[in-house]
C-alpha cells in the first residue's frame, strides 16, 4: 500500500469517525417523550382536591427510586374539557416509596386536570443513609 493511499484510508476513517459521533442532525428527544402518560400514572398517582383557590394533593412515588425537581402541570378545564389554563408547581423530592404534598393556586375552571410534567431519578446515596 503506497503513502498516499494510506494517508486517503486514515483521512476516510477519521471523517467517518467524526460523523458516526456527531450522531443524528435530528435534535434529542425531551425527557417528557420518554414515558407515556399511563407509565407516569402507575410511578407517580396524583390524588388531589380542589379547595377555594387552591388545588392540593399527594403525588406518591411507587417505585424503589427517589424522584426529584418535579415540575407539576396543573389544567383548568373548560365545560368542554379543552384547556383555557395552565399553572405549574414544583415538587422538590418525592421518596421511595412514599409521598410528598404539593398546593398550588390556580384561576377558576370549571375543572382541572393535574398531571407530571417533569422530573428526574436521583441515586439515593448510601453513605448517607449510615449517617443517620
Amino acid at each position: 500500500m503506497t503513502r498516499g493511499t494510506e494517508r486517503w484510508l486514515l483521512a476516510l476513517g477519521t471523517a467517518l469517525v467524526l460523523l458516526g459521533a456527531a450522531g443524528p442532525s435530528k435534535a434529542p428527544a425531551g425527557a417528557a417523550e420518554l414515558y407515556a402518560p399511563e407509565t407516569l400514572g402507575r410511578y407517580f398517582p396524583l390524588p388531589w382536591s380542589r379547595a377555594g383557590k387552591h388545588v392540593n394533593g399527594y403525588v406518591f412515588n411507587t417505585s424503589n427510586r427517589r424522584a426529584a425537581h418535579m415540575i407539576l402541570l396543573v389544567e383548568g378545564l373548560d365545560g368542554a374539557g379543552k384547556t383555557v389554563t395552565k399553572t405549574t408547581t414544583w415538587v422538590r423530592d418525592v421518596p421511595p416509596n412514599n409521598r410528598a404534598f404539593f398546593e398550588v393556586a390556580v384561576p377558576t375552571a370549571a375543572a382541572y386536570r393535574v398531571s407530571v410534567q417533569s422530573f428526574d431519578w436521583v441515586e439515593d446515596r448510601l453513605d448517607r443513609r449510615k449517617a443517620w
